[in-house]
């Protein structure tokens, strides 16, 4: 039977997806919609309420990722019964805030991130040796986990002997170890002038002296890099050299190639944090794939895929330096965790992280044409694989200011003092991922650009 269900959503605040979702939890609770009812087509369900067929359909792939109702191609949309509990829908922010500053990867519907660890968590309950897997591993990581990451990172790094790649809790813990394996208090390490903040603080726990490196629109400059190492004598490099964190720059072939020439004549390790390696298609080679030897490659999934698994794969350059590393590991935060590595393993072997990450490829890149309509003119630097940009402030804003203009407005933005390793330009980071869709994101993106269109001393009338 098709049940007749016309939903009001005039009046309601936030996305109209949503407010569709919202009135359908509510009519299932009240009894007016009753379990294995069919719902009308979307595109009826569209023309009643005067919304996009896109609309609709985002608040039915929303709806049956909370639980809401089941759907089937050919068959149409059913109301769960009541064996299956029903989920409470997502609710915007009462408060209107967004957030601009968290650089999570968005969860797009397309990416079926719930529904495939429910599938995948339970798969692994119920297959044999589960319990063992509850147990204390190994802090490089069992070996099953481990060659699916020699999988995964071969895809770029080339074939890897497992001994030689590591899983571990996390890109930061990586960083930390990884500092406590190669360098001791007082030693240098070279930086972007524009650098990670996780780094920075895993060097001023380790006593390790950051040293900064020019750079340009192109990432760091190699005869920058040159001129500190005759100087300073680093013990390492420091670089995210595809879409960097924050300036979004991604360092061409050549470019990298120096950088491993120069680092090998002097001496220096070079630790490739590669957070964000796997989004761009056309990303060009690791330095780990053209210098092996003295690379340290980091590859986390929190910003490809989740930050909630807290899974990181790290290529080390021996078996020396592995065991090293698993030493440290061990003594910063034991292993990381089982249940979540095996997740990501089996996604792996499935095919299921590559689809996951396309999907986010896919999200960024409509996130990204929203900010470039929306900052048209103004002096941003972004990729559009990334879920992240760099943005100038025009004169006469300077960052302090504009970042208490923008707390004024429920708008959270990162300041480029918490990047610099020395002074810091006027400018900002903008996250596009953790706005929970287009229809909010769009609405920060506007209020950023309003506030930027007017001089400060004219923005309370703004406001």
């Amino acid at each position: 039977m098709t049940e007749s269900w016309n939903p009001t959503i005039a009046g309601d605040a936030g996305p109209k997806y949503l407010a569709i979702v919202k009135a359908l939890a509510e009519d299932i609770r009240a009894g007016r919609l009753s379990p294995g009812v069919r719902l009308p087509p979307q595109r009826a369900l569209a023309r009643h309420l005067n919304v996009d067929l896109t609309t609709v359909t985002r608040a039915f792939n929303e709806a049956r990722r909370t639980g809401l109702i089941d759907a089937t191609a050919g068959r149409g949309s059913f109301v769960r019964g009541p064996e299956r509990k029903v989920a409470e829908a997502r609710k915007p922010d009462p408060a209107g805030s967004v957030d601009f500053s968290m650089n999570m990867p968005p969860q797009p519907v397309a990416a079926r991130l719930a529904e495939r660890m429910e599938t995948g968590l339970s798969r692994l309950a119920g297959s044999a040796g589960f319990l063992d897997r509850m147990q204390y591993q190994d802090s490089a990581g069992n070996m099953a986990d481990r060659a699916a990451a020699a999988q995964w990172l071969g895809q770029r790094l080339g074939s890897l002997p497992v001994q030689r790649v590591l899983v571990a809790g996390g890109a930061q813990v990586v960083l930390a170890a990884v500092l406590a394996s190669i360098t001791k208090a007082g030693d240098a390490v070279c930086v972007p002038m524009l650098t990670y903040p996780g780094l920075r603080m895993a060097a001023e726990r380790r006593g390790v002296r950051l040293v900064p490196v020019a750079c340009d629109d192109d990432g760091l400059d190699p005869d920058a890099f040159l001129e500190r190492c005759e100087a300073e004598r680093p013990r390492a490099l420091y670089v995210v050299p595809t879409l960097d964190n924050p300036t979004t720059a991604t360092l061409p072939p050549a470019r990298r190639e120096r950088i491993a020439q120069i680092a090998r004549a002097h001496g220096v390790v070079i630790i490739e944090d590669d957070a964000y390696g796997a989004l761009p298609l056309d990303a060009p080679a690791p330095i780990a794939a053209l210098a092996p030897d003295i690379t340290w490659h980091v590859a986390t999934l929190s910003k490809c895929v989740s930050p909630g698994l807290r899974i990181a794969y790290v290529a080390v350059p021996g078996t020396n330096e592995a065991v090293r590393l698993a030493a440290e590991l061990r003594a910063i935060n034991m292993m990381a965790s089982p249940l979540t590595a095996a997740l990501a393993s089996q996604w792996i072997a499935g095919g299921e992280l590559d689809a996951i990450v396309a999907s986010i490829r896919q999200e960024n890149g409509l996130r990204q044409a929203i900010a470039r309509e929306t900052l048209h003119g103004l002096d941003v630097r972004a990729n559009p694989c990334g879920h992240h940009l760099w943005l100038r402030l025009p004169e006469p804003w300077r960052r302090g200011e504009f970042g208490a203009h923008a707390r004024h407005l429920g708008l959270s933005v990162i300041l480029s003092d918490a990047f610099a390793v020395g002074s810091a330009p006027e400018a900002i980071r903008v996250s596009l991922g953790a706005a929970p869709d287009a229809e909010t994101l769009r609405y920060g993106l506007s209020l950023l650009a309003t506030l930027l269109a007017h001089p400060p001393g004219a923005i309370s009338t703004v406001v």
